[in-house]
């Protein structure tokens, strides 16, 4: 196992940690080679190609914890949820809720802004099938720990998109040190958690926004916009 590098102080230089990691050998080389065999529709596209680091504020009330980039959307874009469907679902929603500029996010210049928010991921490159190992999950698990370390003083509510997002989320605040009662995933599920200082927070989950979702009405537009109406006022945007 690769030894642990110093935890990041800032979000700047987590991403940037982030975007060096070569910890999971098989996933490193699964985003290369996506990259450079690519899908017939983004033949004249440049991929990223490797881990995708998070985005958007950078004292967030808001944290966004989804599974982990699709091999053609955030890994071919460098941007969380950026370039396929899932992402079209959640920032379409974000921007309903007054939370990013605009409803859509194609690609790293397109100019989106995030009020308040910060999306990141339990794992941070592409795995084949969208499926990381159990191994690949524990090595990543040290990135999220330290995001929250560093958003913990701002944030407000976390967002957990699917079910291995949810007790991911959930897992890196004990971790942390964080007082978290039990809770069972479910879309609308809500928990309350409190730091060592005293600090509370409210985690929300949401079925994920993927296709297989989304395409059999499991999730609907109006039941995404609920949890972010909800999000949004846990957040408590006027304080």
């Amino acid at each position: 196992m690769t030894p642990v590098p110093s935890a990041p102080r800032t979000l700047t230089q987590l991403d940037a940690a982030i975007c060096a990691c070569e910890r999971c050998p098989r996933l490193i080389d699964w985003c290369r080679e996506v990259s450079v065999t690519k899908r017939a529709a983004y033949a004249d596209e440049d991929y990223w190609g490797g881990p995708v680091p998070g985005f958007g504020a950078t004292r967030p009330r808001i944290w966004i914890v989804g599974l982990a980039p699709g091999a053609h959307g955030a890994n071919r874009t460098g941007r969380m949820f950026t370039g396929d469907r899932s992402g079209d679902w959640l920032y379409g929603a974000l921007h309903r809720a007054g939370l990013a500029s605009q409803p859509e996010s194609t690609s790293r210049s397109d100019g989106q802004h995030l009020e308040h928010v910060r999306i990141t991921a339990a794992v941070h490159c592409a795995p084949p099938l969208n499926k990381p190992t159990t191994a690949e999950r524990q090595e990543c698990a040290h990135w999220l720990r330290s995001e929250l370390s560093i958003v913990a003083p701002t944030m407000r509510v976390a967002l957990a998109l699917g079910g291995f997002a949810w007790t991911t989320t959930l897992a890196t605040f004990r971790d942390c040190g964080w007082d978290v009662p039990r809770g069972k995933f479910g879309h609308g599920a809500q928990v309350e958690v409190r730091d060592p200082r005293g600090r509370e927070a409210i985690v929300i989950g949401s079925y994920h926004p993927s296709q297989q979702n989304t395409f059999t009405g499991r999730l609907t537009t109006g039941m995404l916009d609920a949890v972010m109406t909800r999000v949004r006022a846990a957040a408590d945007l006027s304080a």
